[in-house]
């Protein structure tokens, strides 16, 4: 392909690159966007919202999005996408019979190895974690790749549960009807995890697996009694997410299982579900803490609380202690001031780069704070935001 693709052109003439250093990772995910069915200008720059640049400002990168995002209005419902952005020689002609290429690729057909496979391969769902942490290791694994995997995309209802799927991705989660159905703020929470290149790639049951005190999705599955079922392809086993988490980094899961799906009960009329998370940044950074909440009442009384928290301990936790507390108990702010107190006994913050201990603790008052607050705002809470419980 000579000379530069659109894309290339509009970052050039709009001085959407300076060092350089950058240009690249802009460059692929605006044809990311190109490849996609989504639209518009707010998705042009929602496709490069994982893309860091420390010189030009963000705006002439911006405008840059714009003339792509406008050459892409130009596509009818109907068009073949690739044919479309090979014509506009934004991608090379060679696209043309990516599909197949990609297909003779497969170690395995329909996405699915046999069990003696299995026993061998290491599992990987969006690598988005591991390849950074272990990338000379993961290069030269054997690995068998979940991600398209259709029998783990999943995100469905069986009676009363809703089971996603061990490959389903955050992205998944954000488009699915059911889970806008049961969570309506639920993409309000996913915009504070990661960036939309990794939404799109980071599967929960990776979250889940990798085992973080700061798991985002493992803090709010946690509040919500989901329960994980492990496969090593020939036989499974369920087990309670609570009953997960061992120990730092330690889990109750054999070499050869990985997540085949996750389930937790549909919340009836009554629940509350929230979900918040401090960090440096508001968006696209790990958690200093974070902390879900899931809460049935009736008439101001709790009848049941799970309040879990991450970045207070050694593993995502569950305050058990508090949530036993809260139960049978009437909505006040002193109500909330004791479990806060109680919340205090059962973590054991360390100091780190994400904040000092003291400043852990605080946070998670905080959130709990908030918690109620978002949940109940009809209740006269007001005054919690003004008190601290660090002195």
């Amino acid at each position: 392909m000579e000379g530069l693709n659109p894309i290339q052109e509009a970052m050039c003439n709009e001085n959407g690159t300076q060092c350089g250093f950058c240009t690249p990772g802009f460059v692929v995910s605006l044809a990311g966007f190109c490849l996609s069915d989504k639209q518009g200008y707010s998705n042009a720059i929602s496709a490069i919202d994982g893309n860091i640049c420390r010189c030009t400002g963000y705006k002439s990168i911006e405008r840059a999005s714009r003339i792509i995002s406008l050459l892409m209005d130009n596509r009818h419902k109907d068009d073949n996408i690739i044919e479309f952005v090979t014509a506009r020689k934004i991608l090379p002609d060679y696209f043309n019979g990516i599909r197949a290429r990609l297909q003779t690729l497969s170690l395995q057909e329909n996405g699915v190895l046999q069990s003696t496979e299995l026993k061998t391969s290491k599992f990987l769902g969006g690598g988005t974690d591991l390849y950074v942490q272990q990338h000379e290791e993961m290069v030269h694994a054997g690995i068998h790749f979940l991600f398209n995997s259709d029998p783990l995309k999943v995100v469905y209802q069986k009676d009363n549960r809703c089971y996603i799927g061990g490959a389903a991705t955050v992205s998944d989660l954000m488009e699915s009807p059911l889970i806008k159905e049961i969570f309506p703020n639920f993409s309000s929470y996913a915009k504070l995890i990661s960036s939309t290149p990794i939404r799109n790639i980071a599967t929960i049951a990776g979250n889940i697996v990798n085992a973080s005190p700061i798991g985002d999705f493992s803090i709010a599955l946690l509040a919500l009694e989901a329960r994980i079922i492990l496969t090593d392809g020939s036989s499974t086993r369920e087990i309670a997410l609570k009953n997960f988490y061992k120990g730092y980094k330690t889990l109750d899961k054999k070499p050869e299982e990985f997540i085949e799906s996750i389930w937790f009960e549909m919340p009836p009329a009554n629940n509350f579900f929230h979900f918040e998370k401090v960090s440096k940044r508001t968006w696209l950074d790990i958690a200093s803490v974070n902390s879900a909440i899931k809460i049935e009442v009736k008439a101001d009384t709790v009848l049941s609380a799970n309040i879990s928290a991450g970045g207070v301990g050694p593993i995502p936790t569950l305050l058990r202690a508090t949530n036993d507390f809260l139960k049978g108990k009437t909505i006040s702010t002193t109500l909330i001031r004791e479990a806060i107190s109680i919340a205090q006994t059962e973590i054991s913050p360390i100091s780190d780069a994400r904040g000092t201990a003291a400043y852990k603790r605080f946070l998670l008052g905080q959130l709990i704070k908030a918690h109620f607050l978002t949940v109940f705002p009809k209740h006269e809470l007001e005054n919690l935001l003004e008190e601290s419980i660090v002195k």
